[in-house]
């Protein structure tokens, strides 16, 4: 008895519009992507249909450097406090409905979180059962584990912890950083009474949990197509109906916007992947074994995940404070573009009396030949600067910039006032071995349990490619943009970036697996050039994902780019023209 309901080994599915029991599944929901996502989808996904059990995945490497730097400033902090925000109104309503809640929201203070939803509970009178998972935090330890002295260092944990939490009892746990997918495969895990060696089923729950764990992404959100959903305006969250054997069914609550289909879940599978092994902690999913069909409207059933041990050593995510940041940015209007980039040039880094560790500029062509509005008729030229030294990168800079205002190009505009350097944060993977991390589940009675490492493991290598389906006869063809056909979704890997590119049809994988190369990639995006570039396929999902090494500097609070996390490059690539067989057009 959870919340005063009884639970069984059946979940709730959708049959003809009304809500039907589906046997031996378990319903998990998602509420959260990010730390800052919709505050109301809490609510909305504990009122809009059936659930066993509700997700929040609030952290990112970008989030862990915030709360770090938060933590520093009040020690009894560094965790998400929009959670509580959320629970203040629905925890009573979870309570009622017996839906157990899992979120990673602890962040660096996973028991000072679970603490402060105690209070809550008592305040509001619900008897929730809390616990916590703890012992990702190796920043004690980081020298000498070989981290060095970061400002957060934090392992990547599995699902036992959450699992044992779940089975003593708990209502709501909290977690620091574990894998997003852990959060759906703990309950999972504890519901069917999975075993350390179900890797089958832990790496079909892997697969389900990485569809979910970004939330609106899964029906239509940041989605290639968007234009064929009808209803994107609020997008609900998505769920999975996992069952014993590791399958699973990618939903959303009926009446709720958006849409699940096989492209939308396809987009999400390609989020932030690198090749076919996807590690976690307690196994490896195979992703080239994924095998994806439609289960009726708003579903999609996976099926045929393989899975292997894990690989012997956890990923761990360090943070650092990398300096100062500061950055300028010209508008340069009308003619002679380059020219008046060229003369700003070389006042500014003239005028600057100390040179900053690190001068960048970036000429942004927005400009049109014979624009209609001044807008379009102006590019952007920006400067940005680092340094360890806030002074080299604060006033003397951004002054020396303004300074320029009556002595330089016609037109001057620049878009921000004076102002001092920022602190920017570094992240890199650490790696260490897996029996140096202990996990520890915290019941909600208080008493401490140890999760046991995994005893088999398997060093991560590569897949042998798949063979090349057979060439198509190209015949007569049109040079269009590639997501003409295409689809794509990219994202942040530290300072590397993948781009998963998918479509509809055999034929047109055909094409795209022997047309999208390496080569042809770099051809398409020339700022990819001289980086490293691995491609992976993936004949099931019809896709080919490329991971580009570096394209994003020390991460994404580095800023490398003017789109610092890469959510646009698939976008970029998609519309590049390249020549399509007329055979394959849609």
């Amino acid at each position: 008895m959870v919340g005063g309901q009884e639970r069984s080994d059946w979940g709730i599915g959708i049959v003809e519009g009304k809500t039907a029991r589906v046997a031996n599944a378990v319903r998990i929901g998602n509420c959260s992507g990010f730390y800052g996502d919709r505050i109301a989808a809490m609510r909305e996904m504990l009122t809009g249909g059936e659930l066993d059990y509700l997700t929040g995945d609030y952290l990112a490497e970008l989030t862990m450097l915030i709360l770090g730097r938060d933590k520093m400033k009040h020690p009894e902090r560094g965790y998400a406090k929009t959670f509580l925000t959320q629970l203040e109104e629905c925890l009573g309503l979870a309570h009622d409905r017996g839906v157990r809640i899992v979120a990673n929201a602890g962040g660096l203070n996973p028991a000072g979180l679970a603490d402060a939803v105690r209070e809550l509970a008592d305040r509001l009178g619900i008897p929730a059962q809390v616990a916590h998972v703890e012992g990702d935090d190796l920043l004690p330890r980081a020298d000498e584990l070989g981290l060095g002295t970061p400002l957060t260092a934090n392992a990547y944990l599995g699902a036992w912890g959450v699992a044992k939490c779940l089975q003593a009892g708990a209502d709501v746990v909290v977690t620091g950083r574990v894998t997003d997918a852990s959060l759906v495969v703990g309950p999972a895990a504890a519901h069917f009474g999975w075993g350390r060696d179900d890797y089958h089923q832990l790496a079909g729950a892997v697969v389900a949990g990485h569809v979910i764990e970004c939330g609106v992404q899964a029906t239509g959100g940041n989605y290639s197509f968007f234009t064929e959903i009808a209803d994107l305006g609020h997008a609900g969250f998505p769920l999975a109906e996992i069952h014993a054997d590791g399958s699973s069914v990618i939903t959303k609550h009926p009446g709720s916007g958006g849409q699940v289909s096989v492209g939308t879940v396809t987009a999400q599978l390609l989020y932030e992947i690198g090749g076919p092994r996807y590690a976690n902690p307690d196994v490896t999913a195979r992703f080239d074994t994924i095998a994806l069909a439609a289960d009726g409207p708003d579903r999609v059933r996976i099926s045929g995940v393989c899975g292997e041990p894990p690989p012997p050593s956890l990923k761990v995510s360090l943070n650092s404070i990398g300096g100062f940041r500061n950055a300028v940015t010209f508008v340069l209007t009308g003619l002679d573009i380059e020219a008046k980039a060229a003369l700003v040039r070389d006042q500014l880094e003239s005028a600057l009396r100390e040179k900053p560790a690190e001068l960048g500029w970036t000429l942004a062509r927005t400009d049109h030949i014979d624009a209609d509005t001044e807008e379009t008729a102006s590019a952007l030229l920006s400067c940005v600067v680092r340094d360890p030294d806030p002074k080299k990168v604060g006033r003397q800079f951004s002054s020396a910039a303004v300074e320029l205002a009556l002595a330089s190009y016609p037109g001057f505009t620049s878009t921000a006032p004076p102002g001092d350097g920022q602190v920017y944060g570094v992240f890199t993977a650490g790696y260490v071995p897996a029996v140096e991390v202990s996990q520890v589940a915290v019941r909600p009675d208080g008493t401490r349990a140890d999760i046991d490492v995994a005893t088999t493991t398997r060093e991560l290598s590569d897949v042998p490619a798949p063979p090349l389906p057979q060439a198509p006869a190209l015949g007569p063809t049109r040079r269009l943009p590639l997501g003409t056909v295409a689809g794509a979704r990219s994202g942040d890997k530290g300072g590397a970036a993948n781009v998963g590119v998918w479509v509809r049809t055999d034929e047109q994988w055909r094409w795209l697996a022997h047309t999208l190369t390496v080569d042809g990639l770099r051809e398409l995006l020339p700022e990819t050039k001289d980086l490293p570039v691995s491609r992976y396929l993936l004949p099931n999902l019809r896709a080919v994902n490329f991971v580009i090494e570096g394209i994003l500097g020390q991460g994404v609070a580095y800023q490398a780019r003017f789109d610092p996390q890469a959510k646009g490059l698939g976008e970029w690539l998609r519309s590049r023209h390249i020549d399509i067989p007329e055979a394959i057009l849609p």
